[in-house]
């Protein structure tokens, strides 16, 4: 097998391979369109009193929590906060050459000694509280939703508190002298009164509480954007691989149609002489 009539091959072969990782786009979409949607929490829990059952279903309201937390930096109510602190400092180094991403203090013959710029977490930090999506009409307890696809704390802010350190740290090589720059507090924050829709698992405790969680199987989705722009965006996905798809099987058409005229009109000469 010559190399354009194995390239058309490959091309076909490759076409075969999108389209079957093209049935995953397919089946997201099938499985968003179908599943139920609630105008207004309460016709949730009225069906729950009567199925008595676990539902996939797609949900919408606003973030509240009865204990919310008060954030430091923000000063907002949040019901999700994660907070980091960390450390930005100057490090000397010396190596054999400019650096391209570092300012050259001294220049000494071939070797140059320089300051760059490093950081260090010295801390991470996560809260939550108990919260609910809350439409006017009824409340749901949303639970686990950091493991949600396409979930974002959407607020935050950082500060930076400067110091002048210099400390020195010996090494079996050398010493290296550090510079401390300053402490960098970062806070992110899922604020109360945030609009979301969330799509998952919803349930009815003994205690009447309605939760909705990741599904043992199928989406779980926890998203400031509606149930139909994720669908809309896996029929996208699934329209470019289908046109991928369509380019590949026409290209290897064309590569394999080509060689096997080739061979057939050369036979044909061949036997002509």
């Amino acid at each position: 097998m010559d190399l354009f009539f194995a390239g058309g091959v490959s091309y076909c072969l490759a076409a075969a391979a999108v389209n079957f990782f093209n049935r995953d786009n397919v089946r997201h979409v099938e499985t968003l369109e179908s599943i139920p949607r609630f105008n207004e929490l309460k016709e949730l829990e009225q069906l729950l009193d009567v199925e008595r059952l676990p539902l996939l279903v797609a949900i919408s309201g606003n973030v509240v929590s009865e204990t919310p937390i008060k954030c430091e930096i923000t000063g907002l109510r949040g019901v999700i906060v994660e907070e980091r602190e960390e450390r930005h400092y100057l490090q000397r180094d010396i190596s054999i050459g400019q650096c391209k991403d570092a300012a050259t203090q001294t220049q000494n013959g071939k070797i140059d000694i320089y300051w760059k710029n490093h950081s260090s977490l010295l801390s991470s930090n996560r809260k939550e509280v108990p919260w609910y999506l809350d439409d006017g009409t009824g409340r749901v307890l949303v639970v686990g939703a950091r493991g949600g696809t396409d979930f974002v704390l959407p607020a935050g802010t950082s500060t930076f508190e400067k110091l002048e350190q210099t400390q020195i740290n010996e090494t079996s090589d050398h010493i290296q002298l550090i510079k401390v720059k300053g402490l960098k507090r970062i806070e992110r924050v899922l604020p109360v009164g945030t609009a979301l829709t969330v799509v998952g698992q919803a349930s009815k405790d003994d205690d009447g509480t309605i939760r909705i969680q990741r599904p043992p199987k199928g989406p779980f989705y926890v998203s400031s954007k509606a149930i139909d722009e994720h669908a809309a965006k896996f029929v996208n996905y699934a329209r470019s691989c289908e046109y991928t798809s369509t380019g590949l099987i026409v290209l290897g058409a064309f590569q394999i149609a080509a060689r096997i005229y080739y061979l057939l009109h050369r036979r044909r000469r061949c036997s002509e002489l």
